[in-house]
């Protein structure tokens, strides 16, 4: 009862332009899964408003994230707009097993890096969990300005992560946008591996 009278008072207190993040934010992995082009704006703006909240909010690695995503945002228009003229770039791609472990295990050290500096020398919150999440995500991001298919797994794990972040700091409209982005991450990688399957015939499906 105390859990669901906090989510009520959560959504109460929720500010007119967390709602607009909210739903852009939405937006954006709606319009992504179906590679539409219009996602980058919606996730531009979006993020500028999270930026300025999480700052707020003493949670440091997740705004520095989102003031990044603002610029992955402009380049993810540009790789889809103008990047899809190079053959490297015309369609949903693939790493390999191998590939992965790498961007894991570095990405997991740099994340452990930031964590303890972050953790004994500012004032940020459960700041192993932030950095692991914001350090992640950052890669994450640029799998999806490049169109590898494994993205959506990238994802599903950061965002299962990030709902207990967000409940714990009473982010509760948050909360609920992530849980459906971990639904949503599910689907899109579906979405994208059929396609990919679709298109595996060219040759050019592994990186």
């Amino acid at each position: 009862m105390e859990t669901l009278s906090a989510i009520i008072a959560g959504f109460s207190a929720m500010s007119v332009w967390e709602y607009v993040a909210v739903a852009l934010s939405m937006a954006y992995l709606l319009l992504a899964m179906k590679e539409s082009l219009w996602c980058w704006p919606a996730a531009f703006i979006s993020t500028l408003i999270y930026t300025l909240m999480y700052w707020n909010g003493a949670l440091l690695m997740e705004s520095a994230l989102h003031f990044y995503y603002m610029g992955m945002a402009v380049y993810g228009w540009w790789a889809w707009r103008y990047g899809r003229q190079n053959s490297a770039r015309q369609g949903i791609t693939s790493y390999t097993v191998q590939r992965h472990a790498v961007v894991i295990a570095a990405t997991a050290v740099v994340a452990l890096v930031a964590g303890y500096i972050m953790d004994n020398y500012t004032h940020a919150d459960y700041a192993y969990l932030d950095s692991l999440t914001t350090c992640f995500a950052v890669v994450t991001t640029y799998l999806v300005a490049q169109k590898v298919l494994e993205n959506w797994l990238y994802w599903v794990v950061i965002d299962a992560a990030s709902i207990y972040l967000y409940v714990a700091k009473g982010y509760y409209p948050t909360t609920v946008l992530f849980v459906f982005y971990t639904v949503m991450a599910v689907a899109g990688y579906l979405r994208w591996r059929a396609q990919y399957q679709h298109k595996s015939t060219t040759g050019t499906a592994y990186a």
